[in-house]
């Protein structure tokens, strides 16, 4: 498919996935560092706090069960263009919400902004040849790593100078700016529509009965489980029990995204040369080596912010190799069903990620230390090494589902 920029009747230029893609992850990390103010905000513990980014993150698991079967029967761009505008909706109730309970319940609405990264995955799908998908949703994800490297460092500044709320107003100004770009550059890419609705969730036992799409799911949902227990755990260790303020908390923070910049970028580079299955090995064991280079500098009496953060830049890079390769696999198990791919194995990958986040932050007190956190991340990671092997054990002996 030829690409205009903002003309529908070609394909959507990469940066308008970009951006599609960035509003969720802008929605979810850019409150990383307020997450103690909002507590005392509140009045209420770090626990009940925290939901804030475990409850959006299980509201995205769900919500990517109706999204992706939705994109396949009614398309691509109307799917998109009303989560978003759900999206801003939730955003301008958020900034005004007076208690946590109904913060807690914007938040889950603002979780449809999940359809960005979703349906930006079966557009490169419907799009490109399958052997250049991962390529594509590497340098995707690499140029959306740009908001989560920036949001947590402009979340701390802003609660800092104007309180928590103030980042509801940069959301809701990225919100409809991705809202615009969709709707001005967005066409339909989906030409291959389900008859109807409940047909597409018929099709759910198809992936279900696939071991392939099960090795990508699970790589995928374990990979990221260990990043996903990092955002729930690393707020309340940075304010707790290393004593930094949010906007150096922010500021650290981007060493993780800028990790997984790098990765992405060497999935761009790389993929279809190495293929996705060793790519996805290779990112697990970066992934591991990360946690393990942490411990080892806490066990050695090394408390310091770098201690934690420093380390972080490989599980970026783990993550940002692993997941574009899963995520292509996935898809492409059963091209016909890649919306409803994309979907359950984006339900299964945040809701794993969104278990462990929850994990990470009940396990966690000024009396553990940061030990809790980095047993939870090392196992999510190996058990992410052991899916890869079930893909590659798979691939050997002939089962393999070519995409």
């Amino acid at each position: 498919m030829t690409r205009a920029y903002l003309n529908r009747r070609t394909a959507p230029h990469i940066t308008t996935l970009v951006i599609a893609t960035a509003t969720g992850a802008l929605a979810l990390n850019i409150f990383l560092p307020s997450l103690p103010a909002m507590a005392r905000h509140f009045q209420t513990d770090y626990g009940v706090a925290q939901l804030v980014i475990s409850l959006y993150l299980a509201a995205t698991a769900a919500l990517q069960l109706l999204i992706g079967p939705a994109s396949d029967r009614f398309g691509r761009r109307p799917v998109m263009l009303l989560s978003l505008a759900v999206f801003i909706v939730a955003t301008i109730a958020a900034m005004f919400a007076p208690t946590i309970e109904i913060l807690l319940v914007c938040r889950v609405l603002q979780a449809f902004a999940v359809a960005g990264m979703v349906l930006s995955r079966a557009i490169v799908r419907d799009t490109v040849s399958p052997e250049l998908t991962a390529s594509r949703i590497g340098y995707i994800t690499m140029g959306m790593a740009v908001v989560p490297m920036i949001g947590p460092a402009i979340g701390g500044f802003l609660d800092e100078m104007y309180g928590w709320q103030s980042a509801f107003g940069l959301t809701l100004a990225f919100g409809i700016l991705s809202f615009v770009v969709v709707y001005l550059d967005l066409g339909e890419t989906n030409r291959n529509r389900t008859s109807s609705f409940g047909a597409q969730f018929r099709t759910y036992p198809q992936l279900f009965r696939s071991r392939l799409f099960w090795g990508y799911a699970l790589t995928a949902a374990f990979t990221s489980g260990s990043f996903f227990a990092f955002l729930g755990g690393a707020p309340y260790v940075s304010s707790e029990i290393l004593k930094m303020s949010p906007s150096s908390y922010g500021l650290y923070f981007a060493i993780l995204a800028i990790g997984y910049m790098v990765g992405n970028f060497v999935t761009g580079r790389y993929a279809v040369r190495v293929g996705i299955n060793r790519m996805m090995l290779a990112g697990n064991f970066v992934t591991m080596f990360g946690v393990l280079l942490s411990a080892a500098l806490f066990a050695a009496g090394f408390v310091h912010p770098l201690s934690l953060f420093g380390p972080a830049v490989l599980i970026g890079v783990g993550n940002g190799i692993t997941l574009p390769s899963a995520n292509s696999g996935l898809v492409s198990v059963k091209p016909e069903l890649a919306g409803s791919a994309s979907g359950l194995g984006g339900a299964l990958q945040i809701g794993g990620g969104a278990a462990m986040s929850v994990l990470a932050g009940l396990l966690l007190s000024p009396e553990s230390g940061v030990y809790p956190l980095l047993l939870v991340m090392l196992c999510s990671a190996s058990a992410a090494v052991l899916a890869t092997l079930f893909v590659i054990q798979a691939s050997r002996f002939g089962r393999r589902e070519r995409p």
